[in-house]
């Protein structure tokens, strides 16, 4: 029996299987104080890590993960007319950076080690639209006020 089953949960909890898959499946909006809390905590010690584990994959696969950033831009780029500015720039990102980005999360990296990787996403995504205009531009970031990605 393996820790993620229903069974093995319902059995730890004292609940039928039942019971536990009509509560992940969100049929179950009123169970008992002591079993909802209970439930609460077994499943999301269970299942949530591999929930995200399955949305970080997707991610990394496919353009669904978005970058919304707060920061002052500043651009290099010859002929370049746009001056740096605080912007709030909300863009989707290529899977090559969102694999890189997941990684270095997963190593524990802090979000001042991610901004060179982001910058360099949101300058092709948003900036020189996915290499169609603006060659050679290049977006670097300082004074970060917020980042935040969504899958």
């Amino acid at each position: 029996m393996t820790k993620g089953s229903t069974k093995a949960l319902a059995e730890r909890l004292g609940v039928s299987r039942r019971t536990v898959e009509r509560y992940r499946a969100g049929k179950l909006t009123t169970p008992q104080q002591r079993l909802q809390a209970a439930l609460v905590e077994e499943t999301e010690s269970e299942w949530q890590p591999q929930a995200r584990a399955q949305a970080r994959e997707q991610a990394s696969t496919s353009s669904e993960m978005m970058v919304e950033v707060t920061a002052y831009f500043g651009f290099t780029c010859s002929g370049s007319s746009d001056d740096g500015r605080i912007r709030t720039i909300t863009t989707p990102i290529s899977p090559t950076y969102v694999k890189q980005i997941l990684e270095l999360q997963e190593a524990g990296a802090t979000e001042e080690e991610l901004h060179p990787i982001v910058a360099a996403a949101i300058t092709e995504s948003y900036f020189t639209e996915w290499g169609t205009r603006a060659d050679g531009l290049r977006a670097d970031f300082t004074h970060v006020q917020s980042m935040d990605f969504r899958f």
